[in-house]
């Protein structure tokens, strides 16, 4: 079951709860079968082993072969670490204790006292863990209004969604995070709560990521059309469950790739499109990144870092481990402020914050292959829909030309660019003030005649 439930380990509280008590079951099971303390050893071999056997069909940073860098460090140790402490762990322990229950006499002295000890205090330190792993997630309320932390299925896996707004009559905005993978409720919820007095805010976490870490490995498998179709079926449940024609979609960064495309496909569900740290073109971005990362790291001083950078060639690459000094570094290369994912709040239980990175590293590597082959200027020359984008002054170099270019060509029954000075990629969240503002102009240029 830990095999073909979880190839890539408790992602839940249910799950956390469930591999404990298996582990545990099992390595009783073997201390009192093997009657040895041997069992401690053997059981949880075997079972990593098969653990180990039933990932080979997977991919990605979690499940492959560690790797020596700063993102495979994280990989190894919130991926195998994690399942780790919630399987062999308890697997262990539970093992000691079996073999001790077929001793007709039981070890004295010092040693003897000394590892029960360390038995107990582990034990203890699992169970901890585990009441801690269970915890469910949970959102402030408000009274009168929507707070909610709700699933909606999309292809038979749940899509995690958190709903917030004064009131329920309000018009709903859905928010598209940037990276696969990725979830932004804390950051949404934290700095956009202006927004709830003018909409139902839902923010969706992408399929991998969040609490739609279950629809990683669905079938069919992650690709640009099941991103799609996710956006697509939380939007219509939206649309039935606060009976609304049509809502705002907001897309940010590789995840306004995902918004537009949906868009596109079906502009009847949608009253407009807003645009944040809009993505154009994957491939071109990250080749602009490349050279420019390597030409701050000679400037900087950085001879070890240019030298490497150098050596790897400009991207395309095929792994997400090649892509790692730009992700890294882009943004002391473009001087962005520090306005990244917010975990530290009740939305995500201990689980999702432990996975937050590796979630977005193992989506990354299915999904962003598929991305390169998009170039919006190509395939998107027009939308159905009024659109909207949001852009900081201080946007990354790599996508500033790319976007201004099919901005200037796109066509669609109107269209505004609001520049916020100062702000980088992240303007949503750097400039949240500045941000609401727009999406009442929004509200009200699109209201139903």
């Amino acid at each position: 079951m830990t095999v073909a439930g979880m190839p890539r380990g408790p992602l839940t509280g249910s799950q956390a709860v469930l591999s404990v008590l298996i582990s545990a079951l099992v390595g009783g099971a073997a201390g009192l079968i093997l009657r040895s303390r041997w069992a401690m050893l053997v059981a949880p071999i075997v079972f990593w082993t098969a653990v180990e056997i039933g990932r080979i069909r997977l991919r990605g940073p979690s499940v492959d072969a560690p790797h020596t860098s700063a993102f495979g460090l994280i990989a190894l140790l919130s991926g195998r670490g994690v399942h780790m402490l919630l399987s062999v762990v308890p697997m262990t322990l539970a093992a000691a204790y079996g073999a001790a229950r077929t001793r007709k006499s039981r070890p004295r002295g010092m040693p003897a006292r000394l590892r029960q000890i360390v038995v107990a205090v582990l034990s203890i330190g699992t169970l901890a863990l585990t009441a801690a792993a269970a915890l469910p997630p949970s959102t402030p309320a408000r009274a009168g209004g929507v707070a909610q932390l709700t699933t909606i299925e999309s292809d038979g896996y749940g899509i995690g969604v958190l709903l917030r707004g004064a009131s329920p009559d309000l018009p709903v905005l859905l928010i598209v995070p940037g990276p696969p993978g990725g979830s932004e409720t804390g950051a949404v919820r934290r700095s956009l709560a202006a927004l709830e007095q003018r909409f139902i805010v839902a923010t969706m976490d992408r399929r991998g990521g969040g609490a739609s870490s279950s629809a990683l490995d669905a079938r069919p498998q992650l690709s640009v059309d099941t991103e799609v179709a996710d956006v697509l079926a939380v939007a219509d449940d939206l649309r039935r469950r606060f009976t609304e024609d049509k809502i705002v979609l907001v897309g940010h960064s590789g995840g306004s790739i995902i918004g537009v495309l949906a868009v596109q496909r079906h502009p009847d569900r949608f009253r407009a499109y807003v645009g944040t740290g809009q993505a154009v073109d994957l491939p071109e971005t990250d080749r602009i990144a490349y050279a420019d990362l390597l030409a701050w790291a000679r400037r900087t001083g950085r001879d070890d870092l240019a030298a490497q950078v150098a050596r790897r060639g400009p991207p395309p690459y095929r792994d997400v481990y090649d892509y790692e000094p730009i992700m890294l570094y882009q943004q002391q290369v473009y001087a962005q402020r520090d306005a990244g994912f917010v975990i530290g709040v009740p939305e995500y239980p201990l689980l999702q914050k432990a996975h937050t990175l590796t979630a977005i590293l193992d989506a990354w590597s299915a999904l962003y292959p598929q991305m390169q082959t998009i170039d919006l200027r190509r395939d998107v020359p027009r939308l159905d829909v009024p659109v909207y984008f949001v852009q900081g002054g201080a946007e990354m170099h790599s996508m500033v030309d790319l976007f201004a270019a099919w901005y200037r060509d796109l066509q669609a029954p109107a269209k505004q660019l609001v520049t916020v000075s100062g702000a980088g990629h992240r303007v949503m969240f750097e400039e949240p003030g500045q941000f609401a503002d727009v999406m009442t102009k929004v509200l009200d240029e699109t209201a139903p005649s």
